[in-house]
C-alpha cells in the first residue's frame, strides 16, 4: 500500500492535557521506519495545524468545550483525508484526542460507503444534551451518525450522517454515561462491552463485529483508542479505565482487521506521553498499527 501519515496534535476535546504530544511519541517509537520495513510505501504528511490552547475559548459553551478550535481542525483533517482517497492512498491519522475522528472518518466517507470499527473503553456517543463533561472527544461517533450539534455533524457542510449506525461496531466499552447508553440504543449501534469479550472471547466478538462493519459497505475504517487496552499494558492514555483489553486481544483485533482485506483507513488516538512509562504506550501503538497493516509472527 501507499500510506499517508497525518499527525493531529490536538487535546482540545479532552479533559486532560497531554495527548497533543501523542503523534510525536508514536513517530519517535519508529512508526515510519517500521511501516517501510513491512514493505509499504509511506508518505509523511506532517501535522494538521493546531493553535495553542490559549487561543481557544474553552468556556464559551460548557457543553461543547473548545468547539471553535475543534471544528476548523476537523475540517482541515477531513479535507486532507479526502485528498488521500482521491490519490488512491491509505490514511493513518495519529492523535491527539478522539475528536479528530470526526474529520478523518467524514473525509473517508466522502469517497466510500464505509462501516466503522471503534475500539474504545468509551463509546463516544454523547451529545450536548447528554454529556456530563462537555468534552467533545466523547461525542465524535454520535456526530458521525448525524446526532448532536450541527457544527460537529456538518464540519462546514450540510449537517448529515456520514456513517450508518447499523454499520458501526464498538469493542472494549466499559465506561458509558447513562444518556449515552440511551443514545446508542435508540441509534441501534452494536456495542461489544468487556463483559462480552470476557464471555465469548475476542475471536468470536471480532467475527461478529467484522460482519457488521463489512456487510453492505465498501470497506471499513478502524478508529483505535489506546485507552481500550488495560492500563497494565497501555498506561499512557488520556482517560485510562481498568479492566481493558489484553496485549494479545488488542493484537488479535488488528490481525483480524488485516486478514479481512477491507480496511480503508485508520486512526490511533489518545496516547499521552506525560502519563506514560518510557514511551511504552506509543511503542504498543506502533506494534498494533503494523499488525493492522499485515505484520505476522509466522
Amino acid at each position: 500500500m501507499h500510506i499517508d501519515l497525518i499527525g493531529v496534535p490536538m487535546d482540545f476535546g479532552a479533559g486532560r492535557r497531554g495527548v497533543d504530544m501523542g503523534p510525536s511519541a508514536i513517530r519517535y517509537a519508529g512508526l515510519n521506519e517500521s511501516i517501510h520495513a513491512l514493505g509499504h510505501l509511506i508518505h509523511e504528511s506532517g501535522n494538521i495545524a493546531v493553535p495553542i490552547p490559549e487561543m481557544c475559548k474553552s468556556d464559551a459553551d460548557p457543553k461543547l468545550r473548545n468547539i471553535d478550535c475543534i471544528v476548523p481542525i476537523s475540517c482541515n483533517l477531513m479535507a486532507r483525508v479526502s485528498e488521500i482517497f482521491e490519490e488512491g492512498h491509505f490514511p493513518i491519522a495519529l492523535g491527539g484526542d478522539h475528536s479528530l475522528s470526526l474529520g478523518s472518518i467524514k473525509g473517508a466517507a466522502k469517497h466510500k460507503k464505509i462501516g466503522v470499527l471503534w475500539i474504545d473503553a468509551h463509546t463516544d456517543f454523547n451529545t450536548p444534551d447528554t454529556t456530563p463533561s462537555g468534552n467533545i472527544h466523547g461525542m465524535p461517533l454520535a456526530a458521525l451518525t448525524g446526532r448532536g450539534d450541527p457544527r460537529l455533524v456538518g464540519l462546514g457542510e450540510e449537517p448529515r450522517a456520514a456513517v450508518n449506525p447499523a454499520r458501526i461496531a464498538i469493542i472494549g466499552a466499559r465506561d458509558i454515561d447513562p444518556g449515552e447508553r440511551e443514545n446508542l440504543r435508540e441509534a441501534g449501534v452494536r456495542v461489544f462491552s468487556m463483559h462480552e469479550v470476557d464471555s465469548y472471547g475476542i475471536n468470536t466478538v471480532m467475527q461478529q463485529a467484522l460482519d457488521i462493519v463489512m456487510r453492505g459497505t465498501e470497506g471499513f475504517y478502524l478508529s483505535f483508542d489506546m485507552d481500550s487496552i488495560d492500563p497494565l499494558y497501555a498506561p499512557g492514555v488520556g482517560t485510562p479505565v481498568q479492566g481493558g483489553l489484553s496485549y494479545r486481544e488488542a493484537h488479535l483485533i488488528c490481525e483480524m482487521v488485516a486478514e479481512s482485506g477491507k480496511l480503508v483507513g485508520m486512526d490511533f488516538v489518545e496516547v499521552n506521553p506525560i502519563l506514560d512509562d518510557r514511551n511504552k504506550t506509543a511503542e504498543l501503538a506502533v506494534e498494533l498499527i503494523l499488525s493492522a497493516l499485515g505484520k505476522r509472527v509466522w
